[in-house]
This record gives structure tokens, sequence and C-alpha cells, in this order.
């Protein structure tokens, strides 16, 4: 019995001996592994930055509008004769619309036919001396007023057309009597709507920050949902003079090409607005990583020694596949890392593979 007491001890050192070894031997050889780790270069691929010519552009949503709109109805009250078009009837300038009631036209004609004789008795008269050149001109400015009244009267009795365009909202019928109380959404009293959509036009509100820049004839694409393909040219127009105090921004107007008629007022609509052509670093999408937990993004560049550096960056615009990106630390020629990028780390040594 004493023999196995002395026994166990010796035993259990001697196995508390061999397991001590075997750790010290595992963690020796994965230090090992991380220090070979370490020394191993990563392999990356690169490409060579160099700056490139691009469209500096802004983005933003509108709902095309026609280009012309006129609400169109008689500058006096009066019977409506009859109207001439129907809801998506297309006119051109000059088509006639209504006739309204001619009886106040007719009452018209007879006084300018009677001032009209009237002056010409007195103008041969004022000729050979007889009259005064009071009665003259009197004569004359009778004249000239029955003269006004009969193109007023006549404007106002047969309706035409002042645009090209389609009718898109009929508010009377013939006989029906126009009061001129305002009958429409924008409060405006009319007997048809005109619009004008080829072509049309497009309203954004710009920030304050680009007035210096926008000009009337810059160029802008047009696209729609509805039309995911296609791609619709505008061309700036008309830019407002002054800068809204409440928003910071000012409006421009974009007539927009509408050759086919495929677009129509009340689209929703996206607005890309070239302002400027400029030199810039474009790198592809993939390049760029991000931080975890931020919005922090970052390239890493292969340095003179072979090192990676890892370089945060702005991201300036994105062009399909590629990103316009902007870093104080950033040259033309650095290499950039296309592939292989998530493995590293700053100092990292990499190996360059084709």
């Amino acid at each position: 019995m004493k023999t196995l007491k002395i026994q166990i001890p010796l035993i259990a050192i001697l196995l508390a001996s061999v397991v001590s070894s075997c750790t010290k031997t595992e963690a020796n050889n994965k230090e090992s592994q991380v220090i070979a780790d370490q020394q191993k270069k990563v392999p990356v691929k690169v490409m060579k930055i160099s700056k490139k010519i691009i469209d500096r552009k802004i983005d933003y949503t509108a709902n095309l509008k026609a280009f012309e709109e006129v609400h169109y109805a008689p500058a006096a009250q009066g019977h409506i004769k009859s109207i001439s078009v129907e809801v998506g009837s297309r006119v051109s300038k000059g088509d006639l619309l209504a006739m309204m009631d001619n009886t106040q036209l007719e009452t018209a004609l007879l006084q300018l036919e009677n001032a009209e004789s009237n002056y010409r008795r007195l103008d041969t008269l004022y000729h050979l001396n007889s009259i005064s050149e009071q009665q003259y001109e009197s004569a004359k400015n009778g004249y000239e007023l029955a003269k006004a009244n009969v193109n007023f009267m006549s404007e106002n009795t047969k309706l035409t057309s002042p645009i090209n365009g389609i009718i898109t909202a009929k508010y009377f019928e013939g006989g029906e009597l126009f009061s001129g109380v305002p009958n429409t959404e924008v409060g405006k009293a009319a007997i048809v709507t005109i619009m004008q959509i080829n072509p049309l036009k497009a309203v954004i509100d710009i920030s304050e920050k680009y007035y210096p820049v926008v000009k009337k004839g810059m160029k802008a694409d047009i696209t729609s949902d509805i039309y995911k393909k296609r791609v619709f040219a505008a061309e700036v127009f008309r830019v407002s003079p002054i800068i809204n105090s409440n928003s910071r921004t000012f409006e421009v107007e974009l007539v927009v090409e509408n050759k086919n008629e495929i677009l129509r007022p009340g689209m929703f609509s996206r607005v890309s607005l070239s302002i400027d052509k400029v030199e810039a670093i474009v790198v592809p999408a993939i390049t760029i990583l991000k931080q975890n937990g931020t919005n922090n993004r970052y390239i890493y560049v292969v340095d003179k020694n072979g090192e990676a550096r890892k370089i945060d960056i702005e991201i300036v615009n994105r062009f399909n596949e590629n990103v316009e990106i902007y870093s104080n630390e950033l040259n033309e020629g650095d290499l950039v890392v296309v592939a292989g990028q998530e493995k590293l780390a700053n100092g990292i040594e990499v190996e360059i593979s084709k």
C-alpha cells in the first residue's frame, strides 16, 4: 500500500510535465504561423489612377408640365353659340374653337360704318378748310374707337386657338351662358383648356450654391419609370432671377423633347443636369470598402515599398459601375487595389498579380 501512494504522485507529475510541454509547443507553433502569415505577401490586383474629363451632374425629380397651357375664354360675358372642339382634339394656331353670340359684334359693325362715313365726310370738309381742326379730330377719334371695338368684338366672338396643342378640358356646351366665373383648377374662367405637349417642360428647384454656374442652354437628361430604357433630351430655357429666401433655392425651367408625344403632362420624371465638365478621379465601385458601423469609405493603394496603405475617400458621384472619388492623399499614377483589398490592412506587404 505504501508503494502505491508513492507512485501515483510521480505519474501525475510526469503527465503534467508532458501536457505543459505540448501546450508550449502548440503556442509556439501558432505564434510561428502568425509571424509567417504576416510575412507572407498578399496577392492583389491593381490599376493606375488617371484623371478623366467627366460631366459633373446634379439630379432632381420633377413632374412634367405642358410647355404652354391656355385657359381660353372671351373677354366678356355672353351666350356661347357653338363649340367646335372636344377633349382630345388637336388644334393648330388660328383654328376655330368656339363662336359666341354675334349680336354685339353686329351692333359694333353698324357703329363702325356710321363712324367711318362721318369721318370720310368731315375729312373732305377739313381739307377744304370748311370745319375746325377740333371737329376733324373728334370724327377721326370716333372712327378709330369704332374700329378698335369691332376688332375686340371679333376676337371675342370668333374664338381661335392661340397655340398649337391639344384640348385637355371643355367646360361648356353650345347654347350655354359664359358668365366669367372661375371654373378651372387654377382659379380662372375658361370655355376650354389647351396644352402644348410637344415639347414639354420640367421645373426644378436648385440649391442656391449652383446659381453662378446654371445657365440658359445647359443640357440635361430626362428619364421616366414608365420608359426605363429611354433618355429624353432637355435644355435649360429659363432661370429665375431670384432666390427663394425660405428654401434657399431658385427655379429652373427646362424644355423637354417630346417628338413622339409619349411623355405627358403630370408624369413623374428624373432630371440629370450637366453643370460642368471637370477633371476627376474615377475608380470602379468594387475598389471601395466601408468601415463597419460607420458611413466612412476607404480604398487601398500600394506604396513605393510594396505595402498597402489605407486612404479615406469621399464619394462625389456615381456612374453605373464607376465612382468619382476625392481625397487630398490621392494622386494621378497611384496604384489602387481592385482585387484582394478585403484581406488587407495598413502596412501589409502585397504581391501584384496580373
